[in-house]
């Protein structure tokens, strides 16, 4: 049964090694998980998931954890970017669980969130790379816009609420 919920201090390292997974399939296909899980940590790129209390919670945002009878296999989140801007973040699936209009229920629940706080915009970052992720964001309404910082992530989309 899934459940779609606030993430919860004991699952970070679940967060973390489900982001890892999705994304090194799309990045670094030729190595392991745990390869790419390592690469991330050594850059720092997962700290926001380490902190994420502070980060999303801790700014009027919202952690989402997926999870199938227990297991955390999906994650989501927004944050507060700057006035009524929010960003769109650590939305990432696992691949069986693609297709089943999760991450469309994920992504429902933070642009509800985001209206709640009152922001009008919602922004987000991807990779070229992630082609269903871009196609899945153009379907919900996401437009590319220019580059609104400076990231590893080279498109960059906006949804009007």
């Amino acid at each position: 049964m899934i459940e779609i919920r606030p993430l919860q201090p004991h699952e970070i390292e679940d967060a973390k090694w489900v982001i890892a997974s999705v994304a090194q399939r799309i990045y670094y296909p030729d190595q392991t998980p745990q390869y790419f899980y390592d690469v991330l940590a050594e850059e720092g790129e997962l700290r926001d998931v380490d902190d994420y209390q502070q980060i999303y919670t801790g700014d009027h945002g919202l952690f989402l954890a997926v999870l199938d009878d227990g297991r955390l296999v999906g994650t989501g989140a927004i944050k507060h970017l700057e006035a009524d801007i929010a960003e769109l973040k650590r939305l990432w699936l696992l691949e069986e669980y693609h297709g089943q209009r999760i991450g469309y229920e994920v992504v429902q629940r933070l642009l509800a969130f985001a209206r709640a706080q009152g922001w009008s915009r919602i922004r987000l970052q991807t990779g070229s790379e992630q082609l269903r992720a871009l196609a899945f964001y153009k379907k919900l309404g996401f437009v590319e816009i220019p580059s609104y910082r400076e990231s590893m992530d080279n498109v960059s989309m906006e949804l009007v609420l």
